[in-house]
């Protein structure tokens, strides 16, 4: 039998899904039963599998002490390297500028080095990680970039933050600001509302009007300074869909320089040979926190940035006119 009292970095959790994290080898069906079989106790009475767990609460596990164990799987933190840098930190969440090339999530060439991996890495390294004392809860990246996409991710070290800071996405209580060179010239500041859905072939079909499973996207971009061949724009995301940014400025016919699914090869030729140009030249550069609540409330009105990855700065440089 094993007692385990909740606090407040465990709290919000349905209790069913707190205990597969915890054991984290235990069979989902075993769990099940033993709900069942009221082996699982709230607060002394028995637990039915949806209760939210509130910090404080103690949680019974009438099971053998060594069936536990078998239970509970030891996590083998990997050494990583480290190719992000840190624009602010602090027990809750670490706000870091990811660099082009790193996925934010494992993949099949990146299995042990993801930005996430990373983190984790460094928290544990730090002393911070530990997952026995985390219960189970295990820090998290919270917003996606593609990969070639550089700029700002938002990490969140413990569940309380990992839910605050994914609701206030979800709600748009943080608004996220990109930077891009666009093809050719764009005059005027504009709110761009078109339909997206994701494609079979790893793309995004984009349209003006609504088709079969589409979702509405909405697109602010901002003109911040006109090149030769191309425009430095600011770019604002009131939805956030996957390669949204990427497919809006094929469709509007400004094709993001170094785009490769979705850009103009002959410009993309030109940045290329001139700047060494391989990828997309997309940056998340600024992220405000608006509305935020739980523990995370502290950083209401707080304005991160990121610097402008270097071969932006060279193309803007080399490009004024």
């Amino acid at each position: 039998m094993r007692t385990i009292y909740a606090d407040k970095d465990t709290k919000g959790q349905r209790i069913d899904k707190f205990l597969l994290k915890y054991m984290n080898n235990m069979p989902r069906s075993f769990l099940y039963k033993m709900l069942r079989k009221k082996n699982i106790k709230l607060n002394g009475k028995r637990a039915e599998g949806s209760e939210i767990i509130n910090d404080g609460d103690k949680i019974d596990i009438y099971i053998a002490e060594d069936k536990i164990g078998e239970f509970i799987k030891e996590e083998k933190i990997e050494k990583t390297g480290r190719d992000f840098s840190v624009i602010y930190e602090d027990e809750n969440i670490i706000v870091c500028n990811k660099p082009t090339g790193l996925p934010v999530q494992g993949d099949d060439e990146h299995k042990k080095n993801s930005l996430n991996d990373q983190l984790i890495y460094y928290m544990y390294e730090k002393g911070e990680y530990n997952r026995e004392e985390a219960k189970g809860g295990k820090p998290s990246i919270c917003n996606r970039l593609d990969r070639n996409t550089s700029g700002i991710v938002l990490f969140g070290k413990k569940f309380a933050a990992l839910q605050a800071i994914n609701e206030a996405l979800k709600e748009n209580g943080i608004d996220k600001f990109y930077m891009t060179f666009a093809k050719g010239n764009i005059e005027n500041e504009r709110e761009i509302k078109l339909y997206h859905r994701k494609e079979e072939n790893k793309k995004v079909r984009i349209e003006d009007s609504f088709f079969d499973g589409a979702k509405e996207i909405i697109t602010k971009i901002k003109p911040i300074k006109k090149l030769k061949n191309a425009t430095l724009c600011e770019v604002k995301l009131i939805t956030g869909k996957t390669h949204q940014i990427r497919a809006v400025f094929e469709y509007i016919g400004n094709p993001i320089i170094g785009e490769l699914k979705y850009g103009d090869e002959k410009n993309n030729r030109y940045y290329r040979e001139k700047y060494g140009v391989k990828n997309q030249l997309l940056h998340c550069y600024k992220v405000i926190f608006r509305d935020i609540g739980n523990d995370m409330e502290y950083m209401r009105g707080r304005e991160f940035l990121a610097e402008m990855p270097y071969i932006m700065e060279k193309i803007v440089k080399g490009e004024s006119i």
